[in-house]
C-alpha cells in the first residue's frame, strides 16, 4: 500500500503540474485547468478516506478516517476471525484499491461481496454479520478479535 500511495501521489502531482504548466506558461486552452485540478481532487479524496485506526465500544466498531469515523454496529455481528489471506484474489467493484487504504466494495470467491476498511491486507480480520461481510486490518489482529469477544460479554 505504501508503494501504491507514493506512486499515486507522484503521478497526480506530476499530471497536475504539467497541465498547469501548459495552461500558464504555454498558454494552452483553459479547459486544461480542469485537467490540472482533477488529479488533485482525486488525491484529496483518497486522502480523506484514509483509515487511521479502529475503536471497539460496547455497541459498535468505529473505523477512524481522517476527519470522521464510520460506525459498524455490533448488532448482527456473528463472528470475527483473523484471516491474513481474506482479500487474496479479490476484485474491487467500487472504491479505492490501495492509495492510502483499501476501502470500498470488493468481491472474492471465499467471502462473496464484502466491504473493506483496510490498510494492511496481511492483518485482515473478517467480520461476519448476518447479512454482510466486512474486512478490517487492525495493528494487532489477534488482540482486536480478543477485545471484541471480551467486550461482548
Amino acid at each position: 500500500m505504501i508503494v501504491m500511495s507514493v506512486l499515486t501521489t507522484v503521478i497526480c502531482l506530476g499530471v497536475s503540474a504539467s497541465a498547469w504548466w501548459a495552461v500558464v506558461v504555454e498558454r494552452q486552452p483553459a479547459p486544461l485547468r480542469w485537467l490540472a485540478l482533477s488529479p488533485l481532487v482525486l488525491l484529496l479524496t483518497t486522502t480523506l478516506f484514509t483509515i487511521r485506526g479502529y475503536t471497539i465500544s460496547s455497541d459498535a466498531i468505529l473505523v477512524h478516517r481522517l476527519l470522521w469515523a464510520t460506525r459498524l454496529p455490533r448488532v448482527g455481528l456473528e463472528s470475527a476471525q483473523v484471516e491474513p489471506d481474506a482479500m487474496r484474489g479479490s476484485l474491487r467493484t467500487f472504491g479505492n484499491g490501495g492509495a492510502f487504504s483499501f476501502t470500498g466494495f470488493y468481491y472474492n470467491k471465499s467471502l462473496g461481496s464484502y466491504r473493506a476498511y483496510v490498510t494492511d491486507p496481511r492483518r485482515a480480520v473478517v467480520l461476519r454479520y448476518t447479512t454482510r461481510r466486512v474486512v478490517v486490518s487492525p495493528a494487532s489482529p489477534d488482540d482486536f478479535v480478543s477485545d471484541l469477544a471480551v467486550s461482548s460479554h
